[in-house]
């Protein structure tokens, strides 16, 4: 028998016992596991890497039980101490009825878990578990149409991937933020992972059993913006519905409110937004009476507010509301050390029920050197379509992550005519026929800037307007045109 159980006395069970009882369970299973207190396997039996498939039982020992077995629940009992006496686990086409017990050490500490597979074959348990799959199948027409109405969450803390000291200190945020029911301003760029921590605080908190609603404001144009927000009464305007509209406020109640890219709402929403935060209530479009609101906000940027707020473009008072508890999420060029377990977490997503793809340590040391412009969106992008071209389904080398990874990102060029210098660098390397060639990227920037000009002449200097006419978001038009100043 494996030496696996150092038990405390104050939990019940003593070693001896333990010993003498252990023989037995293993013997009346129909297989057993046993894993350390970081969720490894430690040991199996024969017959349970049978019920597995697994032809050879040392190839897995040291590994993560979830690697092995995607949906154990081993981790849960390691995480909260107490035993999973009865469960019926899905392992492929098979189910088994599992039971898990944690075992402790001198000191009283969780130092791993057992599991035995009770049943392999499922007949006499023919009741239960038809039982069992109708509220499987009521469970997941639930989520499907949760999902459908977008209220719904799928990002837990643990999906924000990182060790690293700026990734922990993310993480140590968002667990204050969820125990205190209060406004949370998330600073980040763009595909470092705010929406994953914006649902991740709404799960950990007290409203987890209200709605989860998300409103990207980039994305809704200026007009629409109110109705979205605050709802439209019966008959608002010509044409509207004769019921009444529901908006993000009334669709949160209860629950949380989640304002991505809050940079980009147009001042005459702020004022209103603010009044809704600071009173609690909100007035529909077209309507007379106001209706109270219960619903915790959590705002995401990639802009720069308190330049914004120098140049009158962000309301310093709607600032200091949003901003109770802010938390910065620091870019993938910050916390290089997070990549090689970033890789593997997107891996794992990347392939998707088919054959585990591993990446060397070489292609990990490679995707170091990058910037990620994109962070954590652009290294799935980048893995991705290493795993789309891969000759091997199972190793990403280097020469394939040399394959996809993009050039490197060069510093954004100043407008032509800011650049004495370019220009007669590009004098100085004429052909000498008479032609004016100037670097390419001088040229794109020129025309850019043009074009920005045009648009704005065009619209009569409404950002908005221009931006839309140029079939660009806002938020990057209003960066390019400070690079332009």
């Amino acid at each position: 028998m494996p030496n696996l159980f150092e038990s405390h006395p104050g939990h019940g069970l003593t070693r001896e016992l333990i010993e003498v009882l252990f023989p037995m369970c293993e013997q009346a299973s129909a297989g057993a596991i046993a894993v350390d207190k970081h969720a490894c396997i430690s040991w199996i039996n024969s017959r349970y890497a049978s019920l597995l498939g697994l032809a050879d039982t040392h190839g897995v020992i040291g590994r993560p039980i979830r690697s092995v077995i995607p949906h154990s629940r081993m981790p849960e009992v390691l995480e909260s101490g107490q035993p999973l006496l009865l469960d019926i686990m899905e392992y492929q086409t098979q189910q088994l009825v599992v039971t898990r017990l944690p075992f402790f050490d001198e000191q009283g500490q969780i130092s791993g878990a057992v599991a035995f597979v009770l049943f392999d074959d499922l007949q006499p348990l023919t009741p239960l578990v038809s039982k069992y799959r109708r509220l499987h199948q009521d469970l997941l027409a639930a989520k499907r149409a949760l999902a459908k109405t977008g209220r719904g969450t799928r990002y837990h803390l643990g999906d924000f991937i990182g060790a690293s000291a700026a990734a922990l200190e993310a993480k140590r945020r968002a667990r204050l933020a969820a125990a205190r029911d209060i406004p949370v301003l998330l600073l980040g760029e763009t595909g470092t992972g705010k929406e994953v921590l914006a649902q991740s605080v709404h799960t950990l908190s007290a409203r987890s059993g209200g709605p989860f609603v998300g409103v990207n404001l980039a994305a809704i144009p200026e007009n629409l913006l109110e109705a979205e927000f605050f709802g439209v009464a019966p008959g608002a305007f010509t044409g509207a519905d004769k019921r009444m509209r529901k908006g993000k406020f009334q669709h949160a109640q209860g629950g949380t409110l989640f304002l991505d890219e809050v940079g980009d709402m147009p001042l005459g929403l702020q004022a209103k937004l603010l009044r809704a935060l600071q009173e609690r209530e909100i007035e529909p479009l077209g309507s007379n009476q106001v209706v109270p609101v219960d619903v915790r906000v959590i705002a995401a940027t990639s802009r720069d507010l308190d330049a914004m707020m120098a140049e009158g473009r962000f309301r310093s008072d709607l600032y200091y509301r949003l901003n109770v508890l802010e938390i910065k999420i620091p870019p993938l060029r910050e916390r290089r050390a997070d990549i090689g377990i970033l890789c593997e977490f997107l891996l794992e997503d990347i392939c998707n029920g088919q054959e585990r793809t591993e990446i060397t340590d070489a292609a990990v040391a490679l995707l170091s050197q990058h910037d990620w412009p994109g962070n954590v969106r652009e290294l799935h992008n980048v893995l991705e379509r290493a795993f789309t071209m891969s000759e091997s389904a199972e190793v990403l080398d280097t020469d394939t992550i040399r394959r996809v990874l993009p050039e490197p990102t060069l510093a954004p060029e100043r407008p032509a005519e800011s650049q004495p210098e370019a220009d007669h660098a590009a004098r100085d390397s004429s052909n000498g026929d008479g032609s004016d060639i100037r670097p390419l990227a001088a040229v794109l920037a020129r025309a850019e800037a043009d074009a920005i000009r045009a648009a704005l002449a065009r619209c009569g200097n409404n950002r908005t307007r221009a931006a839309r006419l140029l079939g660009i978001s806002r938020s990057v038009f209003y960066d390019k045109l400070a690079r332009l100043s």
